[in-house]
């Protein structure tokens, strides 16, 4: 036993202070060079059409020496201490001891030279099990590690639910003096006020980092804004309960995700029990039904695994999603903004005739989108800088004039002015 007390000695050394920052910072030069490798792998493309191809694979080449930097002083401080172990668990260092110790046993007359064979035997055996459970060690070591990188994961705190639900009356939309930032040090929005009345489609539009996409979190309450309130039907979100919350708001972002479902699910995911003709009129209108039909097997198609579906028909099936959730409030990041535009025609018009008493945000890309709009809020630097119609605002030759000018000819305000469909 002696050799096993050897190597189970040595096992505190693998535990100091020196030894575990070493460890954590192994760990870590491991996830720089995983991510280096799945960047320059998902943006090949990119990469090689810009000719960067040379600063990507740098970059791999930056993180692979650091990894080997890291890697070697990690080994250097750890070498004395495993081969110490290996040391102890070898054969011949056992059968050394085995001999020594049965050898003054049988001088003194302890033990009969026959009976030595059994312990040499035995001490051979005993060396791999306790070799094995070093390993099984090390293995224990990482899942630790990897457990404490989990737990930071979960100890983030979540939203906080209200602990007396307060249910909304109405679905009228207000921000009172919002301000939010992802961090202490940089607002992204500066005191937001707006009012979305019910039965009308309200637009928000502004230079990019103006704060658009984050307006729109708020709204699904994805982050609470460090001051002011969101309000719906009179009650701040953070006064109604998610369940009830996500009843009354649908969303389609800009960016789009399936799941690894037939289509039918994907699209009845937020109302799990609706039929297949309620599936069917959600497709319809989102302009996406007849491309449904001609998968492999319609509606029961799973994405991803017997079919793909482009940038644009992802993102019209996450609007049947919503539609088919028939929210009150319904929350667009540019819900078209993949699509063609004889498609992007047809997601308008079902939007026109679905809009009744529905409350409708619009966060515009396009300018198509601005002009349907009751109201136009114009972005700049997280603040309101001008808001009112798309006719309004263009007589007025301000911002958002500006805006509008940069991307549409003279003839489309024109037609804007009169009250006619740009074109």
């Amino acid at each position: 036993m002696i050799p096993v007390v050897l190597a189970v000695a040595l096992v505190p050394l693998m535990m100091t202070p020196s030894r575990l920052r070493e460890q954590e910072e192994f760990d870590a030069a491991m996830g720089r060079i995983a991510n280096s490798v799945v960047e320059f792998v998902q943006g090949i493309s990119v990469v090689k059409a810009f000719g960067g191809s040379e600063r990507a694979h740098r970059r791999f080449r930056t993180a692979a020496d650091d990894f080997v930097g890291i890697f070697s002083r990690w080994v250097r401080g750890m070498s004395l201490v495993a081969a110490g172990m290996q040391l102890a668990l070898s054969p011949p260092f056992v059968l050394l001891v085995v001999l020594i110790g049965g050898a003054a046993l049988i001088t003194s007359g302890g033990m009969a030279p026959a009976d030595l064979l059994p312990f040499l035997l035995l001490g051979l055996g005993l060396t791999a099990p306790v070799a094995a459970l070093g390993h099984g060690f090390d293995d224990m070591q990482a899942a630790r590690r990897a457990v404490g990188r989990i737990k930071e994961v979960l100890q983030v705190p979540p939203l906080p639910e209200p602990a007396h639900p307060v249910a909304p009356q109405g679905h009228r939309v207000e921000l009172r003096a919002v301000r939010f930032g992802y961090d202490a040090d940089h607002e992204v929005l500066r005191g937001i006020d707006l009012v979305l009345e019910p039965g009308t489609v309200t637009a928000v539009a502004g230079p990019s980092g103006s704060g658009k996409s984050t307006l729109v979190q708020l709204l699904p309450r994805f982050f609470d804004p460090s001051h002011g309130a969101v309000v719906l039907g009179g009650v701040d979100l953070r006064e109604i309960g998610s369940r009830e919350l996500y009843r009354l708001v649908s969303f389609v972002f800009q960016d789009v995700r399936l799941l690894r479902a037939s289509v039918a699910d994907n699209i009845a995911l937020s109302v799990p029990h609706a039929g297949r003709d309620d599936v069917v009129r959600a497709a319809r209108l989102a302009n996406i039904h007849d491309r449904i039909l001609e998968l492999p097997r319609g509606y029961d198609t799973v994405i991803g695994e017997e079919a793909g579906l482009s940038g644009g028909e992802a993102q019209r099936i996450s609007l049947a999603r919503a539609l088919l959730a028939d929210t009150p409030v319904l929350v667009l990041d540019e819900a078209t903004s993949f699509a063609d535009p004889q498609t992007e025609q047809a997601v308008r018009r079902a939007l026109a005739a679905l809009e009744g008493d529905r409350t409708i945000l619009v966060i515009a890309h396009r300018l198509e989108t601005v002009a349907d709009a009751d109201t136009v809020v114009m972005l700049e630097n997280g603040s309101v800088v001008e808001r009112g119609s798309p006719a309004e605002l263009l007589a007025r030759g301000g911002k958002f004039a500006t805006f509008w000018r940069s991307h549409r000819s003279v003839a489309a305000d024109d037609a804007v002015l009169r009250g006619e469909e740009p074109r």
